[in-house]
């Protein structure tokens, strides 16, 4: 039995005249994987900051294991700025020291590209004073990975993380045997982490088993029972749900015992676009041509990003752009919208960016535009136009579209100087909308929005008939909002992906290790002590015992799930399956790190 390690007992939290939290009662045990959801300003790192005891409750208590061990990140780091990222990360450990410690390296590789600390001017020896909060927050969680926890509790971990960082971390924290509590609003990482899910409501939390899809599922089922068929079929959530059940077909590994249920729940549910539809109604808009890129060459400064690329962006298209950090996404678009803005004046270092003529362009860009901080918001959308035209016949006016992007009547009053950094975002992004575009720039959209947000955006996009380009390391965005995916691998190249996002990861992977098998040894490689013989083959005789026993629980797992499947309605056998099925799967848990970890001696 699964020992509890922190107790929340009826705890309640107010500031002001509003409460965040209001008699709530929840528990973490050993191996829980919590995943946190919620409207920004429900109370979500509020929950999580009385969890660590960083913050206390106004009443109730919040009680801890005897000598718990507890690593959290947070919004805001305490990392010395006089220290070196060596001091903060590994402290005074010699390097023939911490280079053979497996999961040091790991950690180092994963969050920073290497050892080495690329991108670092100096390297481990880089003070910390000068580097971005992007930076520092990357040092902060590797500190923390670094250690032994019991409890790991992260606030907004992914931020600031590419999509190899996120698919990184996601793959690190499922081997790690720390129990792990998550606000994020990434929901790919919350399907591939977590395995059970807070929502924070209105001073309330409702717990659900299973990741983000089965969370989604279980919310639409409670919302189904609780609501008539026709507010049923309104609801964002399940569509959402047929985006899940009908898009990738793996977005968890966790078995689904009601699919059949959840497949009944949206099975009068249309598509999320009708693609062919909205590509008639954008060349309407747009006609034959939007932006054609004619052996374009791209610099930043002296260093020349993309080289001779030709590329057409055309009516009706939904790209999603990835690839490494300074690989030159936001410099493509940037060069991209000069010369629509300036009608073909302004043009790349090379070649030729040719706009069509009924381009109306809206970029949202990473920096928040300043506006009149005096102004309303409801005032700030007013400004650009009073009533919008989504296409496919639908028309919002501005106080409509406030409240899809979460701004309530009396919000809409709110002085725009008062809002938050992701209400900011919000703002402008529904200004962007009011304009009535037919081409859409999207640079890292989903910063500061909180999942409620997200989904409705990602509705308003399904209906919106022009041409899009998204770039953001929120996978799950990318994926739900765009068609195909596109790559800048940081070889001046810009490749069509037919897999999307992964493929983009397979091949990141064969580069680092083409170049990596190119590059000479360095201090830390030669620094690792060498196996003798007699190690190496006790290892492999261990993994290969270790291998047969994972075979063998992967065929117990499907007899369980066949079972499940069988005795669906059976709710009590089911709750049995299960539980033996979460026996499975810490045993496989134990093995698997076993494994990684004799996977470096064999």
């Amino acid at each position: 039995m699964a020992v509890n390690l922190v107790n929340v007992e009826n705890v309640s939290k107010v500031y002001g005249t509003r409460a965040l939290l209001d008699g709530v009662s929840l528990g973490v045990s050993e191996g829980d994987r919590i995943g946190v959801v919620g409207r920004n300003g429900d109370g979500k790192t509020t929950l999580i900051r009385m969890l660590a005891k960083l913050e206390d409750a106004d009443t109730g208590r919040v009680t801890h294991s005897g000598g718990l061990r507890t690593g959290v990140l947070t919004q805001h780091d305490s990392l010395d700025p006089a220290a070196t990222v060596r001091h903060e990360v590994i402290r005074d450990m010699a390097d023939h020291e911490w280079a053979g410690n497996a999961k040091i390296r790991d950690v180092l590789t994963g969050l920073f590209g290497g050892l080495d600390l690329p991108g670092f001017p100096q390297g481990l020896d880089t003070v910390i004073a000068p580097l971005s909060g992007g930076e520092r927050r990357r040092i902060a969680l590797a500190k923390l990975l670094i250690e032994e926890q019991d409890l790991i509790v992260l606030d907004e971990p992914t931020n600031h993380l590419d999509v190899e960082g996120i698919a990184w971390l996601a793959q690190h924290l499922r081997e790690r045997r720390s129990a792990l509590v998550c606000v994020t609003h990434d929901r790919w990482f919350l399907d591939q982490v977590c395995t059970r899910m807070w929502d924070v409501q209105r001073g309330d939390v409702f717990e659900y088993e299973g990741g983000y899809s089965d969370y989604v599922f279980a919310r639409a089922e409670r919302e189904r029972i609780a609501a008539t068929e026709e507010t049923k079929r309104q609801n964002l959530v399940r569509k959402e749900l047929a985006w899940l059940r009908r898009g990738a077909p793996a977005r968890t590994s966790k078995p689904r015992f009601r699919v059949e249920a959840a497949n009944e729940l949206i099975a009068d549910v249309p598509p999320p676009r009708d693609s062919s539809e909205l590509m008639k109604f954008a060349s309407s808009r747009l006609g034959k041509s939007v932006f054609d890129l004619e052996d374009v060459t791209v610099q930043a400064g002296p260093k020349v990003l993309l080289k001779h690329v030709t590329w057409q962006l055309g009516p009706g298209d939904r790209i999603g752009l990835v690839g490494v950090n300074g690989a030159g996404k936001t410099s493509l678009l940037r060069a991209m919208a000069e010369a629509a803005w300036t009608q073909g004046e302004a043009q790349p270092a090379g070649g030729r960016v040719a706009v069509g003529k009924t381009v109306k362009l809206a970029y949202l860009s990473q920096e928040v535009a300043e506006l009149d901080p005096s102004w309303r918001v409801l005032q700030a959308v007013q400004q650009v136009r009073e009533r919008v035209d989504l296409g496919k016949g639908r028309e919002m006016t501005a106080g409509q579209l406030c409240e899809t992007f979460g701004f309530n009547k009396e919000k809409q009053w709110t002085p725009v100087g008062d809002l938050s950094g992701g209400e900011r975002r919000r703002l402008q992004l529904l200004r962007l909308l009011m304009d009535e575009p037919n081409v859409l720039f999207l640079d890292e959209p989903t910063n500061d929005l909180d999942i409620e947000t997200l989904t409705q955006l990602e509705d308003v996009l399904d209906g919106w008939p022009g041409s899009m380009i998204v770039i953001s390391h929120d996978r799950f965005f990318v994926e739900r909002t765009t068609d195909r995916v596109f790559a800048l691998l940081g070889d001046a190249t810009l490749r069509m992906l037919p897999r999307g996002i992964d493929e983009y990861l397979e091949r990141r992977r064969r580069m680092e290790e083409a170049a990596a098998a190119s590059a000479p040894a360095t201090v830390a490689d030669r620094a690792v002590p060498e196996k003798s013989a007699a190690d190496q083959r006790a290892a492999k005789k261990e993994l290969q015992k270790i291998e047969r026993q994972l075979d063998k629980i992967s065929e117990k797992e499907t007899k369980l799930h066949a079972q499940i499947a069988d005795n669906a309605t059976d709710f009590e056998k089911v709750a049995k399956l299960d539980a033996e099925l979460r026996d499975l799967a810490g045993e496989r848990d134990d093995l698997e790190l076993r494994w990684l970890e004799l996977a470096d001696d064999a």
